[in-house]
């Protein structure tokens, strides 16, 4: 009598909280065609859902690092000879979006737990500006006084940062195509943009200046490549269980990220510089996402007890 086979019952294991988003996925491919290059362990440990091996060893050259696979479209980084025309009419914002985007922010603060005084709606980011694309998004920042709230200016800007990022998690807001971002600044804040518009007095704030500049793609590139491994090293810690730990380093490479940024518009090139656009990469490749997401689960996971 022929032995019938069994059937694997067993509970498909969870996805990887680094390669589980849907950039990752789309060149992980790439990494299993030539897994050679990268690791001498290859993927050979899929059960766990883990793209290495335990031990990761290099294959000895750079040259096949994680920046080889890390999406990137040069024309995703125009500088155009117009602002947006869709966005924007003899030289100010279209009425009928400047509207709507006012209508956003005021939603957003009559949602807040407590009263606030909106001293200014601004239009910023590459919209405001001659390298928009495609891939930009509408940077929509409401100005108040954070001392209206209290005199602990930080404490004001993590509330703040915490009730913004709940609104742009919960909703998705199309402008001309275009995603909505809030964000919540303090008056006086110095905002490093060379493009900013008011949409309360209907007036740019700072201008932009039409500039004959080459894009420094490849810094770009190997800086937010750097990044990415950092944030491919964690797929190993969740694996082990040391939640903490990857908290802990979320933290860190956040940070990183923010002041890699800051320090890149606060130079002369300021949107353009290397800094920024490669703060663009990873926000592209969702790599911030999975970032945000991953802290989550990690916390999650660091409270539960199993029966």
């Amino acid at each position: 009598m022929k032995k019938q086979k069994k059937v694997d019952q067993r509970k498909s294991p969870e996805p990887s909280q680094i390669t589980g988003n849907a950039a990752q996925r789309a060149y992980r491919s790439s990494r299993r065609e030539a897994s050679k290059m990268f690791t001498t362990g290859g993927l050979k440990n899929k059960g766990s859902g883990s793209p290495y091996t335990k031990n990761i060893k290099p294959f000895g050259t750079d040259k096949y690092r994680f920046e080889e696979v890390l999406e990137v479209d040069p024309e995703g980084f125009p500088i155009n000879d117009e602002l947006e025309p869709q966005v924007w009419r003899d030289d100010s914002l279209k009425p009928m979006i400047s509207k709507r985007l006012m209508k956003i922010a005021e939603d957003f603060v009559a949602g807040l737990p407590f009263p606030v005084t909106i001293k200014d709606v601004r239009f910023t980011g590459s919209l405001a500006n001659y390298n928009w694309s495609e891939y930009s998004d509408i940077d929509l920042h409401i100005v108040v006084d954070f001392t209206e709230l209290d005199d602990n200016k930080d404490l004001v800007k993590e509330m703040f940062d915490a009730k913004r990022l709940r609104w742009n998690e919960k909703h998705d807001i199309k402008i001309k195509g275009y995603e909505v971002e809030l964000y919540v600044e303090d008056e006086g804040e110095e905002h490093s943009s060379s493009g900013i518009y008011s949409l309360m007095d209907d007036e740019w704030v700072k201008h932009p200046e039409q500039i004959d500049m080459t894009i420094d793609l490849d810094t770009a590139k190997k800086k937010a490549s750097d990044i990415e491994q950092q944030i491919a090293s964690l797929d190993a810690l969740y694996e082990r269980g040391e939640f903490e730990k990857v908290i802990r380093h979320v933290d860190r490479i956040k940070n990183k990220i923010r002041s890699m940024r800051q320090a890149g518009l606060d130079t002369e090139e300021m949107e353009f510089s290397p800094e920024n656009i490669a703060f663009k990469l990873l926000r592209r490749n969702d790599l911030l996402d999975t970032l945000t997401k991953l802290k989550y689960k990690a916390y999650d996971q660091s409270m539960t007890l199993d029966d």
